[in-house]
């Protein structure tokens, strides 16, 4: 009996080592991820500063203008 199931224990270890695979995969995608929004953010805040920075440059030369 236990000759009849090695073919099926072994596909089965090929389908764990493949999801552990899988897992890994997934928990580098997650992690590479997690750094772009934090770059988005950074950059998000950056372009928000730079639209401030614009907006006075806007004014002074209104009023310089007038």
């Amino acid at each position: 009996m236990v000759e009849a199931d090695t073919p099926l224990l072994e596909h089965l270890r090929n389908i764990r080592g493949a999801v552990d695979g899988l897992r890994e995969d997934l928990r580098e995608v997650k992690n590479r991820l997690g750094i772009l929004e934090n770059q988005y953010a950074s950059l998000s805040s950056r372009v928000d500063r730079i639209d401030g920075r614009i907006e006075r440059i806007e004014q002074r030369l209104e009023s310089i203008e007038a």
